[in-house]
């Protein structure tokens, strides 16, 4: 009897063709990527008010579609890949003890506004049982106009303390 021996299968190095394909996959996928926005952790009461406010937002401000941020969550949305971010349920920001601290109010809303070293606007909203920012890109440095698109939602949604 003969025993037939089976030769293993020759191996094919593909390294470097490999190391190219995931390279290049990763190379696409990170450009398109936006970096993560950090979901807030709200009480459960803001909670229920940030989900509300979810289904309000519009599907488009300024003509940018609603393209939201990751993690996935009912607390975070965004327009234009990251042009414009909104977050609800984020604490209130010390900034609001400041007494020279700068308001604006954009169709029944008051806005606190911040201008962090290297970005855009962030704006906070006051005298609302949740807090809602919304930062804008450096194309929106000197303009509040994006502001109008929230007021209505957030004014139907998270209710004044007042």
């Amino acid at each position: 009897m003969t025993s037939s021996a089976r030769r293993p299968p020759r191996s094919i190095f593909l390294g470097p063709s490999v190391a190219v394909l995931v390279l290049a996959a990763a190379g696409c996928s990170l450009s398109d990527a936006r970096p993560p926005v950090p979901v807030p952790t709200p009480s459960a009461e803001a909670a229920a008010y940030c989900e509300a406010l979810d289904e309000a937002l519009p599907r488009t401000v300024l003509e940018q579609e609603r393209s939201d941020p990751s993690p996935d969550s009912e607390l975070t949305a965004g327009w234009g890949d990251g042009a414009i971010v909104l977050r609800c349920g984020v604490p209130r920001p010390a900034k609001m003890d400041d007494p020279q601290a700068q308001g604006v109010e954009a169709d029944g809303v008051q806005w606190m506004l911040e201008e962090p070293e290297g970005s855009g606007p962030r704006f906070t909203t006051t005298y609302r049982k949740a807090y809602v920012e919304v930062t804008l890109s450096s194309a929106y440095a000197h303009d509040m106009t994006p502001l109008a698109a929230f007021a209505g939602p957030v004014s139907k949604t998270v209710p004044s303390r007042f």
